[in-house]
């Protein structure tokens, strides 16, 4: 088993791409490349490759907020106000959905409340509070950190920058031979040598991202719409435009408050939708004691089965109102970024979870006795002397309860924006703290005024309900689909529990999206119109990216042919030290031979610097830059690669460059020591026998070289040198291409924000060099 499972790696890493194996010719032309740090159970790895250097990065960039309990206790408190909100403001609009045309038989309700029970402990409960958070990606969750954790332990990326820099974080590991790992293994290979299947898996992540911002949209609107709709209770001659115009209102200020960040906005909110829990928690027991105790025996799955028995194609179509019990639930997963898995649980399991289900089972028995207030259950079901105390915090719960997806829309656009697929859009960090709390004001103003949109276009809850359905069945689809690919690849889990998975869980929902889909003409049709945009936008623009990688990997420029253009005499060096941009990581672009052959001089000092996202979520500020010198020597030449998971803030410039200067002169001293060091592979026998005079003058280089980086810094600001390049479809491309390639992706790189933006390049020392790269 073992040896054929080393077959199995050895031909995987034979089918990788050719670029790898002229990173190994480079390597033996210049193969006494030194390390950054050098651990010291690891000193006799002294002649170690740029590549093989960086493989020693650890995969110790778990959530930091998992901490004291002090702290989750804090985050427990937080999420209540940012990551419920939808699934505690279900109640208001559940049961009006279950039966649009009214209650046909008194029993009916004890089916309704039993498919609620079952699906709010299978889904919410079981499936996400226990079993989907434990999938998160190093403290992120979401369809992309789903994603990016299956490219972690298998080659599923479709872009070709996979390094053995990565190497701990990025390939599979084996464990000891059964037949769980050769299931695993099998999958593995299924995904890494197959391309259709690599792209049927990134297109349903895009499909289930898309359908998350389509949540962010009509959560906001379907909640408010129906928080406010419960003054017609005590106002009658309100109208359905007035309630429209108040909404859209408040939907505007909601979004507004987006910006001053989910630390505030969970303290503000956390307390407000803690009383909104307690209320209808409390008011559900009291009606449940009041006017029908009965509806106990919901327990009983049995009356799901009666159910159906009796209401045959109508219960069936009945399964897309009670999906709506579920909203929310994937925002648990999705907003984990911004707490930690600990919080989610506690928070749930305390509080959310009971209120919620005393909500329903109150409801139930007050309908038991009333069914004619079916269209408006929630606010029949309030005590009159707590009604308008009710109305408020069911106002301010409804708008609160639009964070929970505003805050996930923003973590998974951060998330496809580091892995490729999203156009360049600002993200900002909210919190110190808390890193994976970001701010998207381009994503936050789309999602503004498509929800003004819906809300002037539906004008109630019935339709947006029906729209609502579809996209939540389709995230739990999806989510379940990787789930199970998670399970048999990476956690390897006994088959028998993955058959249960499916069995229970994944085929229930299944069955909510086949009855959501029949109400399609009826509002669905809106959550798959928005899918389609957002994932032509998201295709184009990682179709593009991927193209303009490749040709870069294809024609880029050798360390031989780097170093005959540094040292040819037609060349001048000039004083001060010059940045070369780049977002290649295996090599140096074609754009600085264009550069040269237009501007015939470089600066004493030059580092070709790769801006790389690993598909992690943070990586430690000491493995931040990778350092590898190009010699000989004497041309001061360097390479630097700049890795960052999806979750980290890219610093000022002035923290950059700080950062940048420490590292490299760091690297410097440590890369001469180990250029003299003796080809020993016993450190302590040359700290021993090596006499002063060497150390001396081994300082002494280091110290010159080190003071010949200083002088570049003083002479003046550094010179930031990037590649400016037009990509065009290649002659002889079919029209569909250069239809996405000439038109398409590059309207989508002119309307986001540019390269020198992301990185925070100062302006007044950007040169730009142009060339037109033919895809």
């Amino acid at each position: 088993m073992e040896v054929g499972n080393a077959m199995e790696e050895e031909k995987s890493r034979s089918e990788e791409h050719h670029v790898d194996q002229e990173i190994l010719e480079e390597q033996k032309d210049d193969h006494i490349l030194k390390g950054k740090n050098l651990p010291s159970s690891k000193k006799s790895a002294i002649r170690d490759s740029f590549d093989l250097e960086a493989s020693r990065f650890t995969t110790n960039q778990g959530s930091s907020q998992v901490g004291d309990w002090k702290t989750v206790m804090k985050l427990a408190f937080q999420s209540i106000g940012v990551v419920y909100g939808d699934l505690g403001t279900s109640p208001l609009y559940v049961l009006p959905g279950i039966f649009p045309t009214g209650i046909k038989h008194n029993d009916d309700i004890l089916g309704v409340l039993s498919l609620i029970f079952y699906s709010l402990m299978l889904i919410t409960l079981i499936k996400y509070v226990f079993i989907v958070l434990a999938a998160n990606d190093n403290g992120d969750g979401g369809t992309f950190a789903l994603y990016s954790l299956m490219c972690r332990h298998a080659k599923a990326s479709l872009t070709p920058n996979q390094q053995a820099e990565d190497k701990e974080v990025s390939n599979y590991r084996l464990d000891l031979p059964n037949r769980r790992l050769k299931r695993a293994s099998f999958v593995k290979s299924m995904l890494e040598n197959s391309q259709a299947i690599k792209f049927f898996i990134l297109f349903m992540t895009m499909l289930g991202t898309s359908m998350v911002l389509g949540d962010g949209i009509l959560t906001p609107c379907i909640s408010v719409l129906s928080a406010v709709g419960g003054v017609k209770e005590a106002a009658i001659g309100l109208t359905d435009n007035m309630i429209m115009w108040f909404s859209v209102g408040v939907l505007i200020v909601l979004f507004q408050i987006q910006r001053f960040g989910t630390d505030k906005i969970g303290y503000s909110f956390a307390p407000i939708l803690t009383i909104w829990f307690l209320f209808i928690g409390i008011i559900g027991l009291y009606n449940f004691f009041k006017y029908d105790p009965g509806v106990i025996k919901a327990i009983n799955p049995m009356y799901i089965i009666q159910y159906f028995k009796r209401s045959k194609k109508d219960a069936w179509i009945s399964l897309g109102g009670v999906i709506l019990c579920l909203t929310g639930s994937e925002a648990l997963f999705a907003d984990l970024g911004h707490f930690s898995v600990r919080s989610i649980q506690i928070s749930s399991c305390t509080l959310v979870f009971p209120a919620v289900v005393f909500a329903y089972f109150g409801q139930a028995s007050y309908l038991r006795q009333h069914n004619q207030d079916a269209s408006n259950a929630f606010y029949s079901s309030v005590p009159k002397p707590v009604y308008w105390p009710m109305f408020v915090i069911a106002v301010m719960a409804a708008i609160i309860a639009s964070q929970s997806l505003i805050s996930a829309s923003f973590s998974i656009i951060q998330q496809s924006l580091a892995l490729g697929c999203f156009p360049r859009v600002k993200v900002v960090h909210t919190s110190s703290k808390y890193k994976g709390q970001v701010y998207v004001p381009e994503i936050n103003t789309i999602l503004m005024l498509a929800c003004v949109g819906v809300t002037l276009g539906f004008k109630n809850t019935l339709k947006i309900g029906n729209a609502y359905g579809i996209a939540v069945a389709f995230v739990f689809t999806i989510t379940s689909a990787f789930l199970v690919l998670v399970m048999v690849m990476i956690w390897k889990t006994n088959m028998y529990l993955i058959v249960i998975y499916a069995l229970s869980i994944w085929l229930l929902e299944l069955l909510f999206l086949s009855s959501v889909l029949y109400k399609f003409i009826d509002g669905g049709y809106l959550p798959l119109l928005f899918a389609m945009v957002m994932m032509t936008i998201m295709y184009l623009w990682n179709y593009g990216y991927r193209k303009k990688y490749i040709y870069e990997l294809d024609n880029k420029v050798s360390t031989v042919k780097l170093v005959e253009i540094a040292s040819d005499t037609s060349i001048h060096r000039i004083p001060g030290l010059a940045l070369f941009y780049t977002e290649l990581v295996q090599g140096i672009s074609p754009i600085f031979t264009h550069y040269v052959a237009n501007v015939p001089a470089l600066h004493s000092v030059l580092v070709f610097i790769s801006i790389k996202s690993l598909p992690i979520c943070t990586v430690p500020l000491e493995d931040r830059f990778l350092f590898k010198r190009v010699e000989p020597r004497e041309l001061s030449i360097f390479r630097c690669i700049v890795r960052y998971g999806y979750k980290d803030a890219r610093t000022e410039w002035e923290s950059f460059k700080e950062m940048l200067a420490i590292q490299l002169k760091d690297f410097i001293r440590k890369d001469v020591f180990m250029s003299r060091l003796p080809h020993t592979t016993n450190m302590d026998s040359y700290e021993s026998d090596d006499n002063e005079v060497s150390r001396l003058r081994t300082e002494e280089i280091a110290q010159r070289e080190v003071e010949k980086v200083d002088e570049a810094l003083n002479v003046g600001d550094i010179v930031h040198l990037m590649g400016e390049n037009e990509v065009v479809a290649s002659k002889g491309s079919s029209f569909l291409k250069k239809l996405v390639i000439n038109y398409a992706y590059n309207w989508l790189r002119r309307s986001v924000r540019q390269v020198d933006e992301v990185f925070m390049i100062p302006r007044k020392r950007l040169l730009k060099v142009g060339m037109t790269y033919d895809v």
